[in-house]
């Protein structure tokens, strides 16, 4: 999550209101995909103390990370909106939307295989986002 602040200020060094919703998508993004990963390891987590979300999320966990995921595309079109305050902005990120939902509606918690073929989609939630910021950046 430190290449948006660092990317952001060291192309400028204003509208720090964006730069903090962009930063907020970013960090439920990161929550959302590491409880991905951690479904991987949760029977080792639960030996070893250690309180993972996860665990934590339990049978939930699909929705949890669906929300995660919710306030991440929040966040990045709150962005958005305040550097553009234009709703076709918006629909740059519906690639990311769809695909993170992707994730979400196919993921099968008990499956570690297909947790990490989801936690290693991210990726390509990485570019589609990084695409949308470029097109919104640059419109």
């Amino acid at each position: 999550t430190w290449g948006a602040p660092v990317g952001w200020v060291a192309m400028r060094s204003d509208r720090l209101d964006v730069l903090a919703a962009l930063y907020a998508g970013s960090v439920s993004w990161v929550i959302g995909y590491d409880t991905i990963y951690a479904l991987q390891d949760r029977e080792d987590d639960a030996l070893a103390g250690i309180r993972s979300s996860a665990l934590r999320m339990g049978r939930h966990v699909r929705g949890g990370i669906g929300l995660f995921y919710a306030l991440a595309l929040a966040g990045w079109g709150g962005a958005f909106w305040l550097l553009r305050d234009d709703w076709l902005a918006l629909l740059a990120l519906l690639p990311a939307a769809l695909h993170l939902a992707w994730q979400v509606m196919t993921l099968d918690p008990v499956d570690g295989g297909n947790a990490l073929a989801r936690f290693r989609a991210n990726r390509m939630t990485g570019a589609l986002v990084a695409a949308a910021c470029f097109v919104v950046g640059n419109a």
